[in-house]
């Protein structure tokens, strides 16, 4: 049987490692999404996808101030 993507729902969608990883280092508090990218090691645009997905299921706020700030 095929494993079901991990956009699918939000159990799949903290299933990725990567998006644990997000939601760990915003556990401590806000983070802009550079700052994200630096303490990951990963591009914009892939921290900008999984962050888009956590917060298609509620995972995650947005507070725009200027910079892009994250929260979980």
């Amino acid at each position: 049987m095929a494993r079901a993507a991990t956009t699918t729902d939000a159990f799949n969608a903290v299933a990725e490692p990567r998006r644990r990883e997000i939601l760990d280092a915003l556990a401590g508090g806000e983070l802009a999404v550079g700052d994200l990218t630096e303490l990951l090691g990963l591009a914009q645009p892939q921290v900008s996808k999984h962050l888009r997905v956590l917060r298609r299921w509620g995972w995650w706020t947005c507070a725009t101030t200027g910079a892009a700030a994250c929260t979980a």
